[in-house]
């Protein structure tokens, strides 16, 4: 289902723009089970993995979420908080323990702001992510659905 990013923040962001980023982290823990978040809440902070598994997933009705990708150390976990009106649109939940550096969207959104070149760099790296999430969850649900079209 998953295989390695490559667009984890060592290999993005530049050392410059990576320090300033994590000048702003905040070390989290989740237990393993844990929802980090839901689709339709709000999206106020987002996190890198350190070490564990967050599991990305999406809800499917009348069956349990589906998972659309694991996340592993130095990836991105939530890139709706970049975007108004700032609501998940996927489920996250830590599958093993995990740890994470967590940080406010809205602190983060302001330094972008502030300084284009760090926003430029930053929001590419969003970008990115969300293109390969685009792609992992499009690939996900037609593995789920292609079988059953072709069958009818």
């Amino acid at each position: 289902m998953s295989t390695p990013s490559p667009i984890r923040i060592a290999a993005v962001l530049s050392t410059e723009h990576r320090g300033r980023l994590m000048s702003h982290a905040r070390e989290v823990n989740f237990p393993e089970g844990a929802r980090i978040f839901d689709e339709g809440t709000r999206a106020d902070s987002f996190w890198i993995v350190r070490s564990g598994t967050v599991t990305l997933e999406i809800p499917v009705p009348g069956r349990r979420p589906t998972p659309i990708e694991s996340l592993g150390p130095g990836e991105l976990v939530g890139w709706s908080w970049l975007f108004p009106p700032y609501v998940w649109q996927l489920g996250a939940e830590a599958m093993t323990p995990v740890r994470a550096y967590e940080f406010d969207a809205t602190t983060v959104r302001m330094l972008m702001d502030a300084d284009p070149a760090f926003g430029s760099a930053l929001g590419h790296w969003v970008g990115r992510v969300l293109a390969l999430r685009l792609h992992q969850t499009r690939t996900r649900l037609m593995d789920m659905y292609a079988p059953r079209l072709a069958a009818s």
